[in-house]
């Protein structure tokens, strides 16, 4: 059983910084693609950025030069460092990531709980 645990959420000021963490464990074979997602209330959910296993990066115009995503293989953990947060970032915040486990051929998407940012003006 894979399980991704998010952490670092909470409430902070506009201008301020927050670095979310999502630790996947479990049987893993190997992770492809990681990456974050957000969900503001009434809204859809939405990219934030993605990291491949290479760690070429992609971001949403909205958070490019505010938000930084990196990974640590060693560990299956993919982070988020989100610097000048504005209140339209709040929302809570899921991490996902492609991976194979054993005796599957095809590897699958896994999603986190999610983790709330809360951002005050």
């Amino acid at each position: 059983q894979v399980q991704l645990v998010e952490s670092g959420g909470g409430l902070v000021q506009a201008g301020g910084s927050l670095r979310l963490s999502c630790a996947a464990s479990g049987s893993i074979l190997s992770i492809n693609n990681m990456g974050w997602y957000r969900q503001a209330p009434g809204k859809q959910r939405e990219l934030v950025a993605t990291i491949t296993n290479g760690g070429s990066t992609n971001y949403a115009d909205s958070v490019k030069d505010r938000f930084t995503i990196s990974r640590d293989n060693a560990k299956n953990t993919v982070y988020l460092q989100m610097n000048s947060l504005k209140p339209e970032d709040t929302a809570v915040y899921y991490c996902n990531a492609d991976i194979k486990v054993p005796y599957n051929y095809f590897s699958r998407l896994y999603w986190g709980q999610g983790t709330q940012v809360t951002v005050s003006s």
